[in-house]
């Protein structure tokens, strides 16, 4: 089960917060999400634990708790709309007569 966390300090690290999920169970991957130009954490990311009992004890017990000062939300990652189907690029345009 793939899990979304937001409101995390930006100073917690990926192994900090492997090791916080890890005291739930198996963690299979985690990333913080980090601003492409600074290289600083966006405050949110995600978790994937393979045990679905395991990652729905871990979301209702953290969710809205407090981590380092900041007040926390994690609940089950949900997909973005549009995404996993066969997408474009730019759109074209379907003329079927030529214009100069």
């Amino acid at each position: 089960m793939k899990i979304f966390i937001t409101g995390l300090p930006l100073e917690v690290g990926e192994d900090e917060l492997t090791a916080v999920f890890g005291d739930f169970g198996q963690v299979k991957s985690l990333r913080i999400i980090k601003d492409r130009e600074t290289g600083q954490s966006r405050g949110f990311g995600f978790v994937e634990m393979p045990v679905e009992e395991e990652a729905k004890e871990a979301i209702k017990r953290m969710n809205g708790g407090d981590y380092n000062g900041n007040r926390i939300k994690v609940a089950e990652a949900q997909e973005k709309p549009g995404t996993g189907g066969a997408g474009g690029g730019f759109k074209r345009n379907n003329r079927t007569e030529k214009s100069y």
